[in-house]
């Protein structure tokens, strides 16, 4: 018996491969060979019904899909094939219905979801994706060519499902889906710009097609195009104003473009029409907690997991609050969710982690690192990191922006002024942007990407690697690097003289900002070196930083880091402020001034009262600048030397330097 399954199962993957592999006559002549020995063998059945569909012999097609859904019915597969039988031979309304059929068997087919908005769009389109000008065989030509190029997508072999779709274009330049899937492959490969150009040929030439308004949106927002993005999903809201992904679909872009109560709102509309949509109430509860309304995120946290049992993100969230306590029913959920297993890496990751900073609260600090170390080993093997390329870029900036060049001022001043606050993340950046947005000539922003956007279209139009792309630039294009950087992120400003650009890994471009936009203000937020990576290590970055899931990784990265900011007092001195936050706790107004007379700004006393201060602050320390300031962050590593022997030796030179009371405690070695 066994030997039989194991032939069956080799006979259907022989044919498989050469579907897949374009040999449609030789795949359905395996499938026949194969029916012979095995008659009962419903996937094979489905198998040779989409080979003969690719041959566009539609009538031995039909012959075996009859076959498998007469004998089988509550097969989905069988269902699904049927659909795209009928999609391909014009018969859009019977297609819709076998693909609904194959969804409401077997929930978990998204493929199939997509083959549905296709085929309504045929319906709406008069039967046919294609236009009306065209004749019927050619229409089913094209949903044929269609369906086997979404068969090659899923297999794998993206360039043969885009040549089909790009052909398909040539030949019918007015085809709405093969524009829109051929849009889904230039996402795939972040040419956001390509997809959007072929979605606003769809939505231009097919208005009342939904899931192209979908992508359009996505598509838009990935280029930072809110405005656009904002007005898409809001065509998609009038096209289908009775459905919750609609207004998903609405409350992503506005999040993502600042509007954050605007969000909250179409995320309640969302929750009214799908009461129990456990993704609006945390993306909601994200919301809630950047405009500092923690109370009312908790609730809708909490409310998510309800709805969601397993819900990570949502118990990660919570513990992300940073001032959040779980109650003892809610860490008993999490730790059997880990132990009875079945969840993707993903989820773990934030459940250790959630679990890590509540036990830390509790003072277990064993148990707490078991679960940080737990979160990082799972994430570490999702990221992409080599400390030797770190090595290698920090060495080509430390000889390219060397005294000789730096001391040639070549740009004019630029207005308005940003001010970049620049280190390792969990270093006080936060507290200080605090500090700073609560002046009156100040606008905070949040971890803008712009600057490394801008320098990436230097590098595109060569080979070298940074910062070598930019050798050979004139006073002029040092200028017009600054000037596109200021107009690139004109989006998040609203016109204050100065502006806070909080991305921490902005420090490698120091060099360059000298250059370009000379009168930048330029701070680097320093912290005890353990504290500092420690506060790395236990943060579970939504994406970047992959430096941080490793502690040899996290300690080789903190001294490039200090290689590189020591290079830059080296050749610009005066032009990078350090900022020690224990000493901003020790001495708030002192630092305080220290900070405004370096960016030359009068002294304010809302600075001072940065707690007060109401602004929307996506980081990790939203709650915690919301406090006044406080000491307890200051030295917690010591409850963690035990755990951080490679981290201490890796860092014994920084430390040695640092006073007595900063070293370990004795019987550490360093």
């Amino acid at each position: 018996m066994t030997t039989d399954i194991a032939r069956q199962r080799q006979s259907f993957e022989h044919a498989l491969a050469k579907l897949r592999a374009g040999e449609y006559a030789r795949a359905a002549s395996l499938c026949e060979d194969a029916l012979l020995s095995f008659p009962d063998d419903a996937n094979t059945m489905c198998l040779a019904a989409k080979a003969y569909l690719a041959l566009r012999q539609f009538e031995q097609s039909e012959r075996y899909v009859k076959e498998a859904l007469r004998r089988f019915p509550d097969f989905a597969v069988a269902h699904d094939v049927h659909g795209d039988l009928m999609l391909a031979t014009g018969r859009a309304r019977p297609a819709v219905a076998a693909y609904e059929q194959a969804v409401r068997l077997d929930p978990a087919r998204p493929a199939t979801l997509a083959k549905i908005d296709r085929a309504r769009q045929a319906v709406a389109a008069g039967g046919a994706v294609s236009n009306d000008r065209k004749t019927p065989k050619t229409r089913m030509a094209f949903a044929a060519e269609i369906s086997e190029a979404e068969s090659l997508q899923q297999a794998g072999d993206v360039n043969k499902a885009e040549d089909i779709y790009r052909n398909i274009l040539k030949k019918d330049p007015d085809h709405v889906e093969a524009a829109r899937l051929l849009a889904g492959i230039a996402s795939l490969n972040k040419r956001f710009r390509e997809a959007e150009v072929f979605l606003l040929r769809a939505t231009s030439l097919a208005p009342n097609y939904a899931r192209a308004w979908v992508d359009l949106v996505d598509a838009q927002r990935e280029q930072e195009k809110y405005d656009e993005a904002i007005e898409s999903a809001e065509r998609l809201l009038a096209l289908e104003p009775n459905k919750p992904e609609s207004y998903m679909v609405h409350a992503g872009v506005l999040g993502v473009a600042g509007r954050h109560r605007e969000a909250i709102a179409s995320y309640r509309k969302t929750i009214e029409l799908a009461p129990q949509k456990a993704a609006a109430m945390c993306g909601m509860a994200h919301h809630l907690k950047t405009i500092g309304e923690p109370e009312e995120a908790i609730r809708q946290y909490r409310a998510c997991i309800a709805a969601k049992a397993d819900h990570a993100e949502a118990y990660w969230s919570l513990a992300n609050l940073k001032t959040f306590r779980f109650e003892e029913a809610e860490v008993a959920a999490m730790e059997t969710l880990i132990r009875e297993g079945g969840l993707p890496d993903e989820a773990l990751s934030m459940l250790h982690n959630a679990l890590g900073l509540e036990y830390e609260a509790r003072g277990d600090f064993d148990a707490a690192f078991a679960n940080f170390k737990s979160c990082n080993t799972l994430r570490r093997r999702q990221e992409s990191y080599d400390p030797v390329d770190t090595e290698a870029t920090h060495d080509r900036v430390i000889r390219f922006f060397d005294e000789t060049r730096l001391g040639q001022c070549v740009s004019a001043e630029l207005h308005p002024v940003p001010v970049f606050i620049v280190g390792l993340p969990r270093s006080g950046s936060t507290l200080i942007e605090q500090i700073l947005a609560s002046h009156t000539l100040v606008e905070g922003t949040h971890e803008l990407s712009d600057l490394s956007k801008v320098v990436r279209r230097y590098r595109s139009h060569r080979n070298e690697q940074f910062p070598q792309t930019l050798d050979g630039l004139k006073p002029e294009g040092w200028a017009r690097l600054g000037r596109e950087y200021l107009e690139s992120t004109r989006k998040h400003r609203s016109g204050a003289p100065f502006f806070i650009d909080k991305n921490p890994n902005n420090f490698v471009f120091t060099g360059l900002l000298k250059l370009a936009i000379p009168n930048a203000k330029i701070i680097n937020a320093r912290r005890h070196p353990m504290d500092s990576c420690l506060g790395s290590y236990k943060q579970l970055f939504a994406s970047g930083q992959p430096f941080t899931y490793d502690l040899t990784e996290l300690g080789e990265y903190y001294l490039q880091y200090q290689r590189l900011m020591e290079h830059w007092q080296r050749v610009v001195p005066g032009f990078v402020l350090d900022v020690h936050y224990e000493q901003v706790v020790a001495d708030l107004e002192n630092e305080v001034r220290r900070i405004l007379d370096f960016c030359g700004l009068p002294f304010e006393e809302g600075c001072l009262n940065f707690h007060e201060t109401r602004r929307a602050v996506k980081t990790a320390s939203s709650e915690q600048v919301r406090r006044p300031i406080y000491s307890s962050s200051i030295n917690i590593w010591h409850n963690y030397e035990n755990h951080l022997g490679e981290l201490l030796h890796i860092l014994k030179p920084l430390l040695a330097e640092l006073p007595d009371e900063n070293h370990p405690e004795p019987g550490e070695q360093m």
